[in-house]
């Protein structure tokens, strides 16, 4: 087993560092040309129309979608999830405070890419079999690839995102939450599994409505607990902000003056953890959350378009930026030291320098928040790609596995569920890829459409 672990582990860091890495800072250079940079002439439009629809209560989920913010946040709860505390912790170690640097910028590309995905998926929209609305990667993919190559990619796609969100990758939060709950209270990883399972069946069962109901008050509560904690940290800590700033801007062009040249960390490592754990993060290109996109009820596809852009906003430059801080002035960081901390316990340790022991509990309770949101989205996305493929008859399935998934994963710490969950996400990124750049026409066609008249409101993409 631990030798299987060590090929898939190596393949997907082949995938990831080596071909992914470019080609997701590629699409996103080309999406953000194309668009003339939509991601900065278009934020405050989309800021104001996100927050516009903004409830902890909303107007009901139905066979007609969705609101337009209950979309954005069952798009954040999956891209908010464990990578945020623990991605951010291991491109530090590995990479240094430079890493920072390119983790924004590649969020900054991402904005332009995750635009043309939630326009795609709200031009390509559809009805299923019982009337609901629903979209996608598979849906632009076939509708761009009207033959058998389409059809090959769109199924290829639907399998890598069922297996690697529904499957390995609600393993993979499951164990996060059980292994927090053990480390700050001793509650048994099985008795945290079962819980989990119960309340997230609960609310799988409950389709669409029920999840879009959690997710729109789910979020800002999950958001205004992490960020509430951070920022007081960071008060405390105020005298090392902006040592803290500098060790980022330095070290993305000149680590070694930050880190030293014995440590073996370059602009090379810089660059590749930074980028790479930003876009596994924010998940820009993936083709994940185009799924929530195609539901929101909105007047133009560019509208929510420009509210997706949100979504790694708040991910990268917020979430992941008040991680880093915390990391970076609490002095815990020692990057590249064989044997120093890194990952999950970098992260605790971080917190509990301000928190005290306090710490692991914060850590407990954002975890919890964090990856239980992960669950719900990463199910939604993989349920839209089962009735695709099996039928609506097969999502009672397909939850019944999830939920099983759930609880596996909160009793074993298996390294090969990890390593898988990073190589079918890598892998369902290359036909979500082909397509958006096959359709990058139709993106920057509808750009130039708002651009000519931003201010008409008589299109209704509703079906």
């Amino acid at each position: 087993m631990e030798k299987l672990s060590q090929i898939i582990s190596s393949v997907s860091g082949f995938v990831w560092n080596n071909l992914l890495l470019y080609l997701l800072v590629g699409t996103g250079l080309i999406f953000s040309l194309r668009t003339k940079f939509v991601q900065v002439r278009k934020f405050g439009t989309g800021l104001r129309i996100a927050f516009g629809s903004f409830s902890l209560n909303g107007k009901k989920a139905d066979r007609h979608g969705m609101s337009s913010f209950q979309a954005l946040a069952t798009s954040i709860a999956a891209q908010v999830g464990t990578g945020n505390i623990v991605g951010c912790a291991t491109a530090l170690y590995a990479g240094g405070p430079g890493a920072i640097f390119w983790m924004w910028l590649s969020a900054f590309l991402g904005m332009a890419t995750i635009y043309g995905e939630a326009v795609l998926a709200q031009i390509y929209k559809t009805k299923d079999k019982d009337g609901h609305v629903t979209g996608g990667p598979i849906y632009y993919i076939k509708a761009r690839f009207p033959n058998r190559f389409g059809h090959f990619l769109a199924g290829f796609f639907a399998i890598a995102i069922i297996f690697a969100l529904g499957f390995a990758g609600n393993m993979v939060q499951a164990n996060s939450i059980s292994d927090s709950f053990y480390t700050a209270f001793g509650v048994p990883r099985w008795i945290v599994g079962v819980c989990i399972a119960i309340v997230a069946a609960f609310i799988f069962l409950g389709g669409v409505k029920r999840l879009a109901s959690v997710t729109e008050k789910l979020v800002p509560v999950m958001a205004v607990i992490y960020v509430a904690g951070c920022l007081l940290i960071l008060i405390i800590q105020h005298a090392h902000i902006i040592e803290a700033f500098r060790s980022i801007f330095v070290g993305a062009f000149n680590p070694s003056a930050v880190l030293g040249g014995a440590v073996g960390i370059g602009i090379r490592e810089a660059m590749r953890f930074g980028v790479a754990r930003g876009l596994f993060s924010n998940e820009a290109g993936m083709g994940s959350t185009p799924h929530a996109h195609a539901l929101a009820k909105v007047n133009r596809p560019q509208d929510q378009g420009m509210i997706a852009m949100q979504g790694v906003f708040f991910d990268s430059f917020v979430v992941l930026t008040l991680t880093a801080l915390v990391i970076l002035t609490s002095g815990q960081l020692q990057s590249g030291v064989k044997g120093a901390l890194e990952g999950s316990a970098l992260a605790q340790a971080s917190f509990c320098v301000t928190f005290g022991s306090f710490g692991n509990v914060f850590i407990a309770i954002c975890m919890l928040f964090f990856a239980f949101s992960t669950i719900l989205g990463w199910y939604f996305f993989g349920e839209v790609n089962v009735k695709a493929l099996f039928g609506s008859k097969a999502t009672k399935v397909y939850a019944a596995i999830v939920v099983a998934c759930i609880i596996i994963g909160s009793l074993l710490k298996i390294d090969v569920v990890w390593n898988l969950s990073d190589l079918f996400n890598g892998l369902m990124v290359f036909p979500n890829l082909v397509a958006l750049l096959f359709l990058s026409g139709t993106v920057a066609k509808a750009v130039r459409d708002y651009d000519k008249n931003p201010d008409n409101s008589t299109e209704d993409t509703s079906l």
